[in-house]
């Protein structure tokens, strides 16, 4: 069991039943009283985040996470399957647990899922992942120095900003955290 001393960025606790991750954390030793920890906390199965305060020294529960390599198979109205890369398990998520990366998702992605007491809980993307432009406006020859920009769809539907000299079939760099073009990958 984790105690107020292990705190550090990223790590998952449990609380009320519930698993948690600390976003924030800070040390306070006041000139009376006995020394606490304030912390930012995030909700793994939610999101909601708060905040609270640990007496130095204090224990908090081990949240029992167990964290898969998992491949997207397909998806099936708003559930997404799942495949774990050893046991070839299949699971099926929601979207709202996919968040924002759902967009950037493609078949056979590899992805790490974390599971609370055997329920999923949540899906952590690759920092970037590479996929083709499927439609965007033609590139201008000499278009390269005045860095405008324009709209372009990916393979996957999600919508990204690039530069004007991207054309339809090029493959690109994307960031996952943030869904903005990195990169060109290849030309079409």
């Amino acid at each position: 069991m984790p105690s107020t001393s292990d705190f550090r960025n990223g790590l998952k606790i449990e609380l009320d039943n519930e698993p948690f991750i600390i976003v924030e954390f800070q040390h306070v030793k006041p000139g009376k009283g006995g020394a606490f920890v304030r912390t930012k906390l995030k909700n793994l199965r939610t999101g909601r985040v708060l905040e609270k305060t640990f007496r130095s020294g204090e224990s908090v529960g081990d949240p029992g996470i167990e964290q898969k390599q998992m491949q997207y198979l397909y998806r099936d109205g708003d559930i997404f399957y799942f495949m774990d890369t050893q046991t070839y398990d299949q699971t099926g998520l929601g979207e709202e647990k996919l968040g924002q990366s759902v967009k950037l998702l493609r078949e056979e992605t590899i992805v790490d899922i974390l599971f609370h007491r055997g329920d999923a809980i949540s899906v952590e993307m690759p920092t970037f992942v590479e996929l083709a432009i499927k439609k965007t406006e033609p590139g201008v020859r000499g278009d390269t120095a005045t860095g405008a920009t324009k709209q372009a769809e990916l393979e996957t539907g999600a919508v990204v900003t690039v530069p004007l000299f991207l054309n339809e079939g090029d493959v690109l760099k994307i960031d996952t955290r943030t869904g903005e073009y990195i990169e060109r990958v290849k030309t079409a």
